[in-house]
């Protein structure tokens, strides 16, 4: 039976793929209807103003004053759609196990709603969130087909198509970023390429949904573990008095058989920190190992305590102690010139400063207030202090975590007293007033 083209798809999950998803398609001419639990950001988008910094408000309000874009509650608008995109959260549970729950509870509620209007058209299903090999075609297939009666691949599409969404960047667009996708049959991977074809400008089709899963995973996996060896490296050089950064920069010199990564207080981010983890708990059910994977994991796990170190050091240079010291976190995004706070090592340098007695506060133009997190719920609502040099110049110490290109560094080697930098962000500062100390 022939397929009719798309005119009015759901995305699920309205964050930082969801809603760049959202607006691409509506770029594209496809109606969509962005589905939320959360009513604050559905009121938001349906009011025409964005949440997320790098989305412009007047780009929302285009679409929503035109109808193109609806944000809504209530599952049951999936009748009327042709394809539903899933783009939920998969975060760690306490013991790094994966934790697929969203994407489950999301099957459940839009199950119902997979009967096809007419006996010329499928629904597709396209789960877009990063998780294990299997979770398409294992765990999501089994609740959707339970749950509605309906089989895959005979009564409804099922695909997967990973996000390759980098907030902050301009020289890549959601348009221009090929996509990977892979279906539970061919007649679903067809279908899953004829939507993202009406928005991407390159798709590139594989042969199932594991091989899109795994894709996923070892895209990241891949930043992941070069990400620890300049990690251990920058302790290593750091002993022999030598400077990573300065290394790494000559090193990238070589036009071939060199790829530059750099090292960092930690890992942020919802990929690089999680998705590692998705890979080694499925490779462990199959009865692989998986060590590699995990010594990155534990190198970059324990740079935070590097730095705690570092900061130490720094403070008893100056006769002073951690205990009732006040400490300045400068940038709690967890990359550079965003406000995303997913996965943000700052969280983790604050809470193990204030373990050991410490005052922090933290600087970041980009968040004026710490939002609700799953982790670290208790630091919800801190706000960011002022940006001046009376203030400054009240901490003992300035930890750089995260090096936004609208801070004054200048200002800031004059201003503070001493300075941890974990970002090589004053490189190059000359005569500085504060003690810089690399970390």
């Amino acid at each position: 039976m022939e397929e009719k083209a798309f005119k009015k798809i759901a995305i699920v999950g309205l964050g930082y793929i969801g809603l760049p998803l959202c607006i691409r398609f509506c770029e594209s001419g496809v109606s969509v209807v962005g589905l939320d639990v959360d009513k604050e950001k559905v009121d938001s988008i349906n009011e025409g103003n964005s949440y997320i910094k790098h989305i412009e408000s007047s780009q929302i309000e285009k679409l929503t004053s035109i109808g193109s874009l609806i944000a809504s509650t209530r599952f049951e608008e999936i009748e009327l759609c042709e394809a539903v995109l899933i783009c939920v959260p998969t975060p760690l549970g306490k013991h790094r196990e994966p934790d697929i729950s969203f994407v489950l509870k999301t099957g459940v509620a839009i199950a119902p709603y997979l009967k096809a209007e007419t006996n010329t058209s499928k629904k597709l299903v396209v789960l877009v969130s990063t998780t294990y090999p299997g979770t398409t075609d294992e765990d999501l297939r089994d609740v959707l087909e339970s749950n509605s009666g309906l089989k895959a691949g005979e009564h409804f599409h099922l695909a997967y198509s990973p996000e390759r969404e980098d907030p902050g960047r301009t020289d890549h667009s959601v348009k221009s970023i090929p996509k990977v996708m892979g279906g539970f049959t061919p007649e679903c991977l067809q279908r899953c390429v004829d939507l993202y074809s009406t928005a991407i400008d390159e798709v590139y089709p594989v042969t199932s949904t594991r091989v899109a899963e795994a894709t996923k995973l070892t895209e990241n996996i891949f930043r992941c573990v070069n990400i620890a060896l300049v990690n251990e490296l920058k302790v290593v050089y750091e002993k022999m008095g030598i400077n990573v950064w300065e290394v790494i920069e000559a090193a990238s010199t070589k036009p071939f058989g060199f790829m530059p990564f750099y090292p960092g207080p930690g890992l942020g981010g919802h990929c690089i920190p999680i998705d590692p983890f998705y890979l080694t708990w499925k490779a462990h059910e199959v009865g692989v190992k998986t060590r590699f994977i995990e010594l990155a994991g534990e190198v970059n796990q324990s740079m935070p305590e590097h730095v705690i170190t570092v900061v130490i050091k720094a403070l008893n240079s100056a006769k002073k102690s951690l205990r009732s010291s006040h400490i300045l976190i400068l940038g709690l995004a967890y990359k550079s010139n965003v406000d995303d706070t997913r996965e943000s090592p700052g969280f983790e340098l604050i809470e193990l400063l204030a373990e050991e007695g410490a005052e922090v506060d933290y600087y970041d133009p980009h968040i004026h207030s710490i939002p609700k997190i799953r982790k670290h719920h208790e630091l919800a609502g801190k706000k960011s202090t002022d940006w001046n040099e009376e203030t400054v110049q009240k901490y003992d110490l300035v930890l750089i975590s995260t090096a936004h290109d609208s801070v004054n560094y200048i200002e800031l080697s004059n201003w503070a007293k001493v300075i941890v930098d974990t970002r090589n962000a004053m490189n190059g500062i000359e005569d500085p007033k504060a003690k810089i100390y690399r970390a």
